[in-house]
């Protein structure tokens, strides 16, 4: 990444695997991504005219969490989203700040 305004700068998520973006600007760095995954229902119905053959159709879709793991921001406004998001369930048993 270069910088227009001082082409000396450093790029503080570089030696990350992974930048974050968020808002149309790099805010992070994480080492590690899990993975994207999700599962779609299928609804067994049947139709009113032949009663004895069962069709599927989709149903529901659930999206599981994606983790981000060993990272830093430098961003405060990102960080104040995170915890906001993270506390979200914190009367869950989840964790209740950014690590």
């Amino acid at each position: 990444m270069e910088f227009s305004v001082n082409a000396q700068r450093v790029d503080p998520y570089k030696n990350f695997k992974f930048r974050v973006k968020w808002d149309g600007r790099y805010v992070a760095g994480v080492m590690k991504v899990g993975a994207l995954k999700r599962t779609t229902e299928m609804v067994e119905h049947r139709v009113g005219g032949d009663p004895s053959t069962v069709r599927k159709s989709p149903g529901q879709t659930k999206y599981e969490a994606i983790t981000l793991e060993r990272g830093v921001t430098h961003d405060p406004e990102f960080e104040q989203w995170v915890n906001k998001v993270w506390n979200f369930g914190a009367g869950l048993g989840s964790f209740a700040r950014i690590c």
